[in-house]
């Protein structure tokens, strides 16, 4: 999906007169990727000398570029500073990586907890880079005073 497809996708909604945040199609996906240790080796932002001349993991930039033709949304999402976006944008491009996004000023340090009014799934990144399984686990949630 290209970039004035995506923005299409995501104009401004009105429902009952008030303004609302957009919704994807019913399979199309958002995906929110990080940069540093998930598409490429983990380079600290202390050291973006290494930003430029760091290579691609080979089954990142097919799995990204495939989900992208499928017509999903890819944003890369990276704690590195908008001082580095050019040299991130650069890398991208250089590397052929398709996407429609780039989010810098990720907060830095894992473990995240992201609380959202949309569906939010997250994905550990662990040395492979493929297309996405199902499994089942366990998650926390707000309780909404439906449980066991």
């Amino acid at each position: 999906m290209k970039r004035e497809d995506a923005d299409k996708l995501l104009h401004e909604k009105v429902e009952a007169g008030e303004k609302i945040s957009p919704i994807l199609p019913k399979g199309v996906k958002n995906y929110l990727i990080d940069i540093d240790g998930t598409i490429t080796d983990d380079i600290p932002n202390e050291e973006p000398e290494r930003m430029a001349t760091c290579d691609p993991y080979p089954d990142a930039l097919a799995t990204c570029n495939k989900w992208y033709e499928q017509g999903h949304l890819i944003c890369f999402f990276t704690s590195r500073t908008e001082d580095h976006r050019e040299v991130t944008t650069n890398w991208l491009n250089k590397h052929g990586f398709k996407f429609h996004s780039l989010l810098m000023g990720k907060p830095r340090g894992g473990n995240y907890h992201w609380i959202d009014n949309h569906l939010v799934k997250a994905t550990r990144y662990k040395g492979k880079f493929t297309d996405l399984v199902d499994k089942k686990v366990t998650i926390q949630v707000f309780d909404d005073g439906q449980h066991e």
